[in-house]
């Protein structure tokens, strides 16, 4: 078991960075674009949504409006990341813009409930490809190197997504109707797709194995059983009952197969062999984590500035905007210094430093806080996640031969999504189950009747209550945020000592070239003029 990082450190880098040709940087915009509409989508739609079941109906189906994309998004990222290593990044990358936008004609032409959620879920299998896409392209056109410099341009397209997207749906939903929430993809993705046909050029690849279809199969349910777990545990269904007990087992034996059956695949969907990777393996627990805190802040931090603090939920993404700017400022940073230096270790130390740190602080918050602190405790946050979001990919990529580029990406991604479920499921049982009891405490029975239904108000519903029972309630949140954050912390420290295991590699300033452990690899793909 020979790790992959020897052969990939014997390549060597150069002194210095090479300027990249205007065409590649074209290119990176179009996929600046596409991986926008990736993940401005839900953040326009969750705007929308009140509007749309104003008009459609379908109360009780709203949550699968964002589940069907959730799991279809999921369930297809690593068969995208497998069909860009065998059939060819650039075929692979259109197919699923193409996919994403009839996803998104459809759904803006949905005449009932029903017709949306299966439509967003063909959005959905179109956007995992397209951030496997970004990143596998990325890693093909830029050496590693050099890839940190585009490290700011992604947190920056992630922060703006997540700051304007509230803002750009409510906007969209007040003056063009709810329809447009999902029309507005269609020219965004258009021009994303001509700038890609006409610029990128990628070699064409043809596998000689079929796609591992039992594979997908078995990874798909697996996945699907694990994100509808943390979906409805504890909200539609209790923990203990029997459907969640039927779909963990599920989930269970189909992951237990799917591992038996990649050793065993001429083709495997997702090859075992680059979990060899020390860094790699590293790289997919830290990204796991990241997006187990991050997803779990950005939710919970908005609903304890609005209940608590009075904040309006109308500019809810500028209340995360000291989190987010601090974490395009450090990603911005740390790509810098990897590109002039090749040395990274130092961030996913500092990074998971800084993110025990935050979310400790974020813990301490109370119903005296005030907004200037609690900005500063979340700016000390989004500069440890700053350090981590992308060099989590940057050293995943540098850990695997070119040959598994596409497969390296979308696990990469994959283990950041079901992260991100696990995240809101786990922390939002705690934060809800914190809530019920404080009530219970504070406002006896009237406070059991108000959140029995649901441990979070909106605005409106907050207002009407009386003045003892909203005060309550606001002791209720800051109990929920503590424990919350707190458990975020603890989890936190397993960043800490992963990243302590991590072994720097020098980053490569050329393309990667298969390592001579690996005798039936194939040849690293020269890429053409872009």
């Amino acid at each position: 078991m020979a790790d992959t990082e020897a052969a990939v450190a014997a390549q060597g880098i150069p002194d210095q960075p090479e300027k990249q040709p205007k065409s590649v940087r074209v290119v990176l915009l179009a996929l600046m674009i596409a991986m926008m509409l990736a993940m401005l989508d839900n953040m326009i739609v969750g705007t929308a949504m009140p509007t749309i079941v104003g008009d459609l109906g379908g109360l009780e189906h709203l949550s699968w409006v964002v589940t069907g994309y959730t799991l279809a998004t999921a369930a297809s990222t690593p068969v995208w990341g497998k069909i860009g290593d065998m059939y060819g990044r650039k075929g692979a990358f259109l197919s699923s813009i193409v996919i994403f936008l009839i996803g998104s004609a459809l759904s803006g032409m949905a005449q009932d409930m029903g017709q949306l959620i299966g439509f967003r879920a063909v959005q959905g299998l179109g956007a995992g490809g397209l951030m496997v896409g970004v990143m596998a392209i990325i890693g093909d056109l830029i050496p590693p190197r050099e890839r940190g410099k585009y490290q700011g341009m992604m947190a920056g397209v992630m922060a703006l997504a997540m700051i304007g997207g509230p803002l750009v749906g409510g906007t969209i939903t007040d003056n063009w109707g709810w329809r447009w929430a999902f029309y507005i993809n269609l020219p965004l993705g258009a021009v994303a797709l001509a700038l890609v046909s006409a610029v990128l050029h990628l070699p064409k690849k043809r596998a000689k194995a079929g796609i591992d279809y039992l594979g997908v199969v078995l990874l798909t349910v697996g996945i699907t059983s694990i994100v509808l777990v943390t979906t409805w545990g504890g909200s539609e269904y209790a923990w203990t009952s029997a459907r969640i007990m039927e779909l963990i087992g599920i989930g269970v034996a189909a992951l237990v197969g799917f591992v038996f059956w990649q050793t065993k695949a001429s083709e495997p969907v997702l090859p075992l062999h680059i979990f060899r990777s020390r860094n790699f393996t590293l790289m997919s627990i830290i990204g796991f984590i990241t997006g187990f805190v991050m997803f779990g802040a950005t939710l919970f931090l908005p609903l304890y500035q609005q209940s608590v603090q009075g904040a309006s939920a109308t500019n809810s993404g500028l209340l995360l905007l000291p989190m987010l700017g601090a974490m395009l400022v450090t990603s911005m940073i740390a790509g810098r210094v990897t590109t002039n230096s090749g040395r990274y270790k130092v961030f996913p130390i500092v990074g998971g430093v800084l993110m025990i740190v935050g979310l400790y602080l974020l813990s301490l918050m109370d119903t005296d806080t005030t907004r200037l602190t609690s900005g500063i405790y979340m700016a000390v946050l989004g500069a440890g996640m700053g350090c981590l979001m992308q060099i989590t990919m940057l050293v995943a990529q540098n850990s695997v031969q070119m040959k598994d580029m596409g497969v390296a990406s979308s696990s990469a991604t994959l283990f950041r999504t079901l992260g991100s479920s696990f995240g809101v499921a786990i922390m939002g049982a705690l934060f809800n189950h914190r809530i019920q009891d404080v009530m219970a405490e504070r406002a006896g029975a009237l406070g059991s009747k108000i959140t029995e239904r649901s441990a979070q108000l909106d605005a409106a519903s907050l207002a009407k209550l009386p003045a003892q029972a909203r005060e309550a309630y606001q002791h209720a949140v800051s109990a929920g945020t503590h424990s919350a954050f707190l458990l975020g912390a603890v989890i936190a420290v397993l960043v800490l000592i992963a990243a302590v295991f991590v072994k720097e590699v020098p980053l490569k300033g050329g393309a990667q070239k298969p390592s001579a452990e690996s005798a039936d690899a194939a040849p690293a793909p020269m890429i053409e003029a872009v």
